[in-house]
C-alpha cells in the first residue's frame, strides 16, 4: 500500500471540506505550504510530528487521518476495488457536488432496501 498517497489524498480531501488553501492550512500546521503540496501529493513521506501539525491545523483528530487506511488495498487490487476508485472520484469534486451524489446514491441504496 503507498500509505503516503492515501494520506495525502485524506488531506487534500479535509483541507478542501474545510475550504482551505494550501498555504492556509501550512500557516495553521506551522510548515511550509510546499511541504503541504508534497504532503498531499504523495511526493513526501510525512513524520508523525507533521501529520499531527497537520490534523491540528484541519481541526480533525489524528486519527481521523488513518480510518480504515488498512482496507485500502495497493497495487493491481487497488485499480480494480471500486470502493476505492468511488471514494477518490469523489474526493475530487466540490463538496456541494458531493452532496448531491451521496443524496442520489442514498435514494439508489434505499430501493434496494424495499
Amino acid at each position: 500500500m503507498e500509505i503516503q498517497i492515501e494520506l495525502g489524498l485524506r488531506i487534500r480531501y479535509y483541507r478542501k471540506q474545510k475550504k482551505l488553501s494550501q498555504e492556509k492550512l501550512a500557516e495553521l500546521s506551522s510548515l511550509h505550504p510546499t511541504y503541504i503540496g508534497q504532503v498531499e501529493r504523495g511526493e513526501k513521506n510525512a513524520t508523525i510530528e507533521s501529520l499531527y501539525h497537520i490534523s491540528r491545523g484541519l481541526d480533525i483528530p489524528l486519527g481521523k487521518l488513518f480510518e480504515n487506511i488498512e482496507n485500502i488495498p495497493s497495487g493491481e487490487e487497488r485499480a480494480t476495488f471500486f470502493p476505492t476508485e468511488i471514494y477518490y472520484k469523489i474526493m475530487d469534486l466540490p463538496p456541494r457536488k458531493q452532496k448531491q451524489l451521496f443524496q442520489i446514491m442514498d435514494s439508489i441504496l434505499s430501493l434496494s432496501e424495499t
